[in-house]
């Protein structure tokens, strides 16, 4: 498996380099700006998050070119583990982009001040990258298997979509449960349980892609 990682961890940091130096200056201008306008914050911070996963699952394209993916079926590591590495690589990359996001909120309101109207947005904001980026996941991988490495491109499409469009529909849905306006207890518990069914459907779809992959003939 720690083979696997860092195969995968090389595979993406040559645009993970290229990403993180972009973060890095978009950083630089949301902390140097005044936050009173936060979507500045709320569009690094979602960029963050969801652009390295992002990166985390482009990478396999690049696999599929240098045929480096059928390369690795003659080695001892099976499918199964090869599903898995995929997996918690999305999982470290993410972790990334959750400190990039953390980094540039901290600055920005240690200079500026707090520019939301509730405690509760921060966490929310994370709620959402973290949740779309689960969700971006678990839709793209067995699509991924599925469908053909050539349509990667639409396959990052389709899950980027359909991670928000889940979010979006999740959060209608809980909006529902609660009386409006929700106080911190009710917005806090409805992030937990955004998260908890963004990391159910990323722990299912990784058995689910371990059984499309060993299905699928080279």
């Amino acid at each position: 498996m720690k083979g696997l990682l860092r195969n995968n961890f090389y595979a993406t940091l040559s645009n993970v380099k290229a990403f993180s130096f972009v973060m890095l200056l978009l950083g630089v201008f949301v902390v140097a700006m005044d936050n009173k306008i936060p979507s500045l914050i709320i569009g690094y911070m979602l960029l963050g998050m969801i652009g390295f996963s992002l990166n985390s699952t482009a990478s396999l394209r690049k696999e599929s070119s240098t045929k480096w993916n059928k390369y690795k079926l003659t080695t001892p590591a099976k499918r199964t583990s090869i599903v898995q590495s995929y997996f918690l690589s999305l999982l470290l990359w993410l972790a990334i982009g959750i400190l990039f996001a953390a980094g540039g909120v901290t600055l920005s309101i240690l200079l500026h001040g707090f520019p939301f109207d509730r405690n509760t947005d921060v966490f929310m904001l994370f709620v959402v990258g973290v949740a779309i980026s689960l969700f971006m996941g678990a839709i793209f991988f067995p699509l991924f298997y599925l469908g053909g490495e050539e349509r990667n491109e639409v396959f990052l499409v389709v899950s980027l979509l359909g991670g928000i469009g889940i979010v979006m529909g999740l959060s209608t849905f809980i909006n529902t449960l609660f009386p409006s306006p929700m106080n911190t207890r009710q917005i806090v518990i409805s992030g937990i349980l955004i998260l908890v069914c963004a990391l159910l459907v990323f722990a299912l779809s990784c058995p689910l892609t371990a059984f499309v992959y060993l299905k699928k003939e080279y």
